[in-house]
């Protein structure tokens, strides 16, 4: 019968093994918008130059590292982990919240100008949701 339920006995495990496991997690996870900020301390690079490679659209990294002047610090570094400064202080008590209790957040840049004598670069930071 052709419509008849049967028992499968293979081995699961063994089928994860065929493939990455983000692979497998990818097509379900879902990035949920948040919030729009501007990534602040980009006068303080060490190398101004960083700014310049940045695109409208780039996903950023987003790190929470504790500091002695802000306890909520995150930083915020391009895909080849250069920093390119952190989430102003007014904006980042509820985001390194969700960090601290092992949320995944990224950030992508939605706007980039030029100021007289500095970039400014929006961003938009999501919740990636699996």
């Amino acid at each position: 019968m052709s419509n008849e339920l049967t028992t499968n006995t293979e081995n699961k495990i063994a089928l994860l093994n065929k493939q990455e496991l983000s692979d497998i997690v990818k097509p379900l996870n879902r990035e949920i918008y948040l919030f729009d900020t501007f990534i602040a301390g980009t006068l303080l690079l060490r190398d101004p130059e960083l700014l310049k490679k940045v695109e409208v659209g780039e996903k950023l990294v987003l790190r929470r590292e504790e500091k002695i002047y802000d306890s909520n610090c995150i930083n915020i570094y391009n895909s080849s982990d250069e920093k390119l400064g952190f989430i102003p202080e007014k904006d980042n008590v509820v985001f390194a919240r969700l960090m601290d209790a092992g949320k995944c957040l990224i950030a992508k840049v939605s706007d980039i100008q030029d100021k007289s004598h500095m970039k400014v670069i929006t961003i938009g930071i999501y919740l990636v949701d699996f």
